[in-house]
């Protein structure tokens, strides 16, 4: 059987559309001594096991799925495939392979509602279809060809890097409050994205064309140099561009500012509408951060630490000298929470703290400790911070 009629059958077994004849010829295809290969390449274990089983044994599993089918192939031509394809997919589960083959293709139909997307990673494929993505699930990533063009493992998104595509197509990934996320594009550049963030990004970038993606939210970017084809990040504000260097970015639609600290390399900002001028726009230093207000568009320096902005890849939370009011917004993302302040005089007031592993409960008597601080926390995650009482 050739390469591409065996690959659409493997597809038709782990989609639940095989016939008992296309089952036959993969028992008997997986009889051949060469097939373990192809088949482990197609369902991407080799891939996922990096990241999630260190040691596979192909060879075994390869065995054991064999059994499965012909133990319950005679029950396909008197039963629906359906129900066949449950105990197959359970044996799959049994056997720890670590990787439920699943597609995600531009052709797919949104996977649920709106309403219920909205505490989920989600990613918008270039023909508007939405897919949930699951932390405990590895999937594949096709386009709309049906070739695999990445993986999802866990909370990482990878896609591959090839030279076939000749136009530019976007995928938008999107992360609730209280997640975060990773994601490794065509080119290697690393995204870790924090909570309440919005990436839009080519599935594949084109030579001769700038890299360019579109950021709302808060990312820290790990880019992959690559001198010919400067990398730029666009967001509501400013735009960014660097040739290769580690950058946090942190650009919410709903603060007054975007900040940008720099880990290693070089970055340099522009406005919306025009290119990068290395001689007349502002450039950064690493170990510096650089404040755009958005009132009046002016852009500050200071030199930091940049643990200090970096540190939530980690689950850390650190305030370093802002006010409450900021302070809120930065809890409201991480737990997944909505706080109301009726505290005027606290609004202002500035604190200086660092939490990992804290529930929201523990850090607001934290600061009670410091503060005459009044909450209530009611069980739709709502918290209102108490006005004080009038002496």
């Amino acid at each position: 059987m050739g390469n591409s009629k065996i690959n659409n059958v493997i597809t038709k077994y782990f989609t639940q559309s095989i016939t008992s004849e296309e089952l036959d010829q993969l028992t008997h295809w997986l009889d051949k001594d060469g097939s373990s290969k192809t088949f482990r390449s197609f369902v991407g274990i080799n891939y996922a096991i990096n990241y999630t089983m260190g040691q596979y044994n192909s060879d075994r599993t390869k065995r054991l799925l064999l059994e499965t089918i012909r133990k319950d192939k005679s029950s396909l031509r008197k039963l629906k495939v359906r129900k066949l394809l449950k105990y197959a997919a359970v044996a799959l589960v049994f056997l720890g392979i670590g990787l439920v083959y699943q597609q995600i293709s531009t052709s797919g139909d949104t996977v649920e509602s709106i309403e219920d997307q909205q505490d989920k990673i989600t990613l918008q494929l270039s023909d508007g279809s939405t897919k949930v993505l699951s932390s405990e699930e590895n999937v594949s990533v096709l386009n709309n060809k049906g070739n695999r063009i990445g993986l999802q493992n866990g909370n990482q998104l990878i896609y591959h890097k090839s030279t076939a595509e000749k136009e530019l197509v976007f995928n938008t990934l999107k992360i609730p409050y209280g997640k975060r996320f990773m994601l490794v594009l065509s080119d290697g550049t690393r995204v870790h994205l924090n909570a309440g963030t919005t990436l839009k990004y080519p599935v594949e970038f084109i030579k001769g064309k700038y890299r360019q993606v579109f950021l709302e939210g808060e990312a820290y970017f790990d880019v992959a140099k690559d001198p010919k084809h400067p990398f730029v990040v666009n967001t509501d504000d400013i735009n960014i561009q660097v040739l290769g260097t580690r950058f946090n970015l942190s650009a919410y639609s709903e603060d007054a500012a975007t900040n940008t600290v720099l880990v290693e390399g070089s970055v340099g900002f522009f406005e919306k509408g025009k290119k990068f001028d290395s001689k007349s726009d502002a450039t950064l230093d690493p170990g510096f951060m650089a404040t755009w207000k958005k009132e009046d568009g002016s852009i500050s320096y200071s030199e930091v630490d940049t643990d200090m902005y970096t540190g939530w890849m980690d689950g850390r939370i650190i305030f370093n000298h802002i006010p409450f009011d900021d302070i809120l917004k930065k809890l409201e993302r991480n737990y997944d929470v909505k706080i109301t302040n009726k505290d005027a005089e606290l609004a202002d007031t500035r604190f200086t703290a660092s939490f990992d592993t804290e529930t929201i409960e523990q850090i607001l008597n934290a600061f009670k400790k410091s503060y005459p601080l009044q909450y209530v926390i009611m069980d739709d995650n709502q918290i209102t911070i108490q006005q004080p009482e009038k002496q």
